[in-house]
């Protein structure tokens, strides 16, 4: 064994499950041969968490370029991203509206009130359309604060999906798993805002 060691060009290790040595060896393939590409077709949280990432792309407050997707069925019922109201002035176009806010240690922050959350704006979209958000997943690109978790509960979305945490969403996170709403997150670092 330790011939075949010194002579392999390179060693995978795995100490972990089946599945994990699967992606290794695939992040090889692809490193080691140029011209290895081969076709891997997303999940569908895969799916939905890029075109959220494109949707994000509409936000109007550079403080926070984020977005929802709600999905209900595996189909796209509304989208949303972080902007001002109709026919009102963008953040983009005339600066930030900053209130100041102080958390429980008595800690200061600056917050832009001009905008909309992406989460609310999707919900809005469905609302106004006469769209049920009853048991749908949104997929977002961090954890929902606390006002738009409660949001959530209250309009019965049963699933989140999160690209990343949110730095102040430890309250968000104890709301939604006492409501019974599924809350998952792809990457374990956090968005500071």
């Amino acid at each position: 064994m330790g011939l075949i060691r010194k002579k392999a060009d390179v060693i995978i290790t795995n100490n972990s499950t089946l599945e994990e040595f699967h992606k290794k060896i695939e992040k090889v393939l692809q490193k080691e041969i140029p011209k290895y590409d081969k076709y891997i077709r997303p999940s569908w949280d895969e799916y939905f968490m890029e075109i959220m990432k494109t949707v994000s792309k509409r936000s109007t407050c550079d403080r926070g370029r984020t977005s929802a997707i709600i999905v209900k069925d595996k189909r796209i019922i509304a989208t949303g991203y972080a902007g001002s109201p109709p026919g009102t002035e963008h953040c983009d176009e005339v600066g930030h509206l900053f209130e100041t806010r102080y958390d429980k240690d008595g800690n200061e922050s600056k917050h832009c009130i001009r905008t909309i959350h992406a989460e609310q704006n999707a919900i809005a979209q469905a609302a106004k359309f006469g769209i049920s958000v009853d048991g749908v997943t949104i997929y977002l690109n961090m954890e929902p604060c606390f006002s738009c978790a409660k949001l959530f509960i209250s309009v019965g979305i049963k699933r989140v999906v999160c690209q990343k945490k949110y730095h102040a969403g430890e309250m968000t996170r104890e709301i939604l798993k006492k409501a019974g709403v599924k809350l998952e997150v792809f990457e374990d670092n956090e968005e500071k805002y």
